[in-house]
């Protein structure tokens, strides 16, 4: 089975976008300024253990400039090196419905109203969104092409806890089907190789994913960034990483419980950061892409296979 008029054997987001579109689409990440309850100390000042002060945000060009001009730069050098004709406000770094349902709204609005922008994917925690802002993005999803990123990492307590994520299984669930009333977009970012996770603990989060109906799913490693609370205990030998033959097998594994339905929206590191400590493999993302190419079409496997 392949996927999107590719020879990929599954549903890769930006196949999903240009086979919706006709064109290629591209993601511009965006700084908008905001902050996290995990870290401001309304759930506590420590934030997750893996997060390096940087809210996730990784892209090359400054971040301290308006709205705007991160969007004129970002379309710019995407139009040049991935020949992108729509774009997509991608608003990456830190909580991005962590202020009141006002300055969304002016934030929104300022990226909605460059004219070669067609949508928006907004990266939050499941805890910072409530009626009133999911009704707003509602509205904007009824005439541009809107996702809800939750940050869910795993269905296991004892991973959230381990994590310092400071919210519940239970939260995220709550969220996700206050937004699929709304018949917003919705992907959850998800990591494997947590500690005292075992492969069938990170299969089970990708079957009761698929059973929760999400639609898409953004794969992440536990990799060790520099001035992060993992930094020290993965120095003291406390944090084992997945070799590469080891993820490349559990993401096909987790593919293959995953609902054809569903849009990955990554399944490799993309290398931009340059504190990344380990593992060193992470960086080279074609060669583990590749990896999983290989291993489903030697399988004749595919997304979505065993369910």
């Amino acid at each position: 089975m392949f996927f999107n008029n590719t020879n990929l054997r599954y549903n890769r987001f930006s196949d999903y976008l240009r086979n919706l579109y006709g064109v290629k689409v591209y993601k511009v990440t965006l700084d908008a300024g905001f902050t996290c309850p995990n870290r401001d100390g309304t759930i506590s000042n420590e934030g997750c253990i893996f997060c390096d002060g940087g809210g996730s945000f990784s892209q090359l060009y400054p971040h301290d400039i308006s709205i705007k001009e991160q969007l004129d730069l970002g379309i710019k050098l995407s139009k040049e090196k991935y020949k992108a004709q729509k774009f997509l406000a991608y608003f990456q770094a830190y909580s991005n419905t962590y202020k009141p349902v006002n300055e969304l709204q002016k934030i929104y609005d300022d990226a909605l109203s460059h004219e070669e922008v067609i949508g928006m994917n907004i990266g939050t925690r499941p805890d910072c969104v409530d009626d009133e802002k999911l009704d707003l993005i509602s509205d904007y999803s009824k005439n541009y092409y809107v996702w809800l990123e939750y940050g869910l990492q795993s269905i296991h307590e004892k991973s959230l806890k381990f994590i310092n994520r400071g919210h519940s299984f239970e939260t995220f669930v709550k969220a996700l089907k206050e937004t699929q009333k709304r018949n917003i977009n919705v992907c959850a970012h998800v990591i494997l190789g947590l500690p005292n996770e075992t492969r069938e603990d990170m299969l089970q989060t990708a079957k009761v994913l698929g059973d929760l109906g999400i639609d898409g799913v953004k794969i992440h490693l536990l990799c060790v960034l520099q001035n992060t609370r993992l930094t020290k205990l993965y120095y003291q030998g406390k944090i084992p990483m997945m070799e590469e033959d080891e993820y490349v097998e559990t993401a096909c594994d987790f593919l293959e419980l995953l609902p054809p339905s569903v849009t990955i929206h990554r399944l490799a590191g993309n290398g931009l950061k340059p504190n990344m400590l380990a593992p060193a493999w992470l960086s080279k993302k074609f060669v583990v892409l590749n990896k999983i190419d290989k291993l489903l079409e030697q399988r004749n496997s595919y997304q979505g296979a065993k369910l």
